[in-house]
C-alpha cells in the first residue's frame, strides 16, 4: 500500500530534508510541507494525511498540542532535536519519534513501522466486525491483540480507555477514545451502560440494583443507557430481572 504525508517544521531546511527522504521512499506521497502548526490546520480541514512528521519545539502551536488536537485521525512521527520529549511522544500515541539530524535511515525504519501499522489496521477493517474475534491496540509502546472474549469491561479514562480482562490479567490502558473503541467492538457482544463504562453481558454474573458487579467493581447503569441495557440483557435469558430505583 501507499500512504499519504505531510511535514511540520518550523526550519525550512528540516522541511527540506524530509521532503527529499520522502521522495526516495516508494510507498509515501507527500501531500504537503508546511512551517507551522496553523498553516497545516487551513488545509488538514479538507484533506487529512495519513502520515505526520511533526516537530515538537515551534512557537505559537507547538507539535505535542497540535498531536491532542489531531487525535486519531492522522498518525504521527516525531521529529525534534530534544531527546527528553520521547516519553511524551509516546504519551500521545505517537508511531515513533526521530531524533535529530536525521538519516534517511532512520526516517525509512520509522516509515516501514508506521507503514506495517497500517497494513495491519487495513487487515482488521477489511473483515466484518461481527466476525472479529480480537481487537488490536497501542499500549506500553507496542501493538497489543485483545481477545473480544477475554474481556469483562472497559472504562473511559480521560484520554484513554482502561480494557479489563478477565483470570485476574493484567487491564490494559490504551490511548483513544470510547466512541472510536466502541466502534470496533461487536455490537452483539458489548454494550455501553454508562458513559464511561461498556460491558461484555455475556460475562455478568451479578447484578446489584442499578450496578453490574464484576468482583469488587461496582458498574453504574445510567439511566440514559437503562433501556438498551435491560433489551440487550433479554437475549441472555434475563427476562426476571428489574431494575431497581
Amino acid at each position: 500500500m501507499s500512504m499519504t504525508c505531510a511535514i511540520i517544521d518550523d526550519e525550512p531546511l528540516a522541511v527540506d530534508l524530509l521532503s527529499s527522504y520522502v521522495g526516495k521512499t516508494s510507498f509515501l506521497t507527500l501531500m504537503g510541507g508546511y512551517n507551522s502548526a496553523d498553516a497545516a490546520l487551513a488545509d488538514f480541514a479538507s484533506r487529512m494525511p495519513d502520515l505526520l512528521f511533526l516537530d515538537i519545539q515551534m512557537p505559537d502551536l507547538n507539535g505535542l498540542e497540535l498531536s491532542k488536537i489531531l487525535g486519531d485521525k492522522c498518525r504521527i512521527i516525531f521529529t525534534t532535536a530534544f531527546e527528553q520529549y520521547a516519553l511524551e511522544s509516546y504519551k500521545v500515541n505517537a508511531i515513533d519519534y526521530l531524533l535529530k539530524p536525521i538519516s534517511y535511515t532512520d526516517f525509512l525504519r520509522a516509515s516501514t513501522k508506521a507503514l506495517e501499522w497500517f497494513e495491519l489496521r487495513n487487515a482488521a477493517m477489511s473483515i466484518p466486525t461481527s466476525e472479529k474475534k480480537s481487537i488490536w491496540v497501542k499500549a506500553d509502546y507496542k501493538l497489543v491483540q485483545i481477545d473480544f472474549d477475554n474481556i469483562l469491561y472497559i472504562e473511559g479514562v480521560k484520554d484513554y480507555v482502561k480494557i479489563v480482562l478477565e483470570d485476574n490479567q493484567k487491564s490494559i490502558l490504551t490511548l483513544m477514545s470510547m466512541k472510536a473503541l466502541e466502534a470496533e467492538l461487536p455490537s452483539s457482544s458489548f454494550v455501553r451502560v454508562h458513559r464511561s463504562f461498556i460491558v461484555q453481558p455475556s460475562k455478568i454474573k451479578e447484578i446489584d440494583r442499578n450496578r453490574i458487579v464484576f468482583g469488587k467493581q461496582y458498574i453504574p447503569i445510567s439511566d440514559s443507557y437503562k433501556d438498551k441495557f435491560m433489551e440487550f440483557m433479554s437475549t441472555y435469558a434475563m427476562l426476571g430481572y428489574k431494575t431497581e430505583k
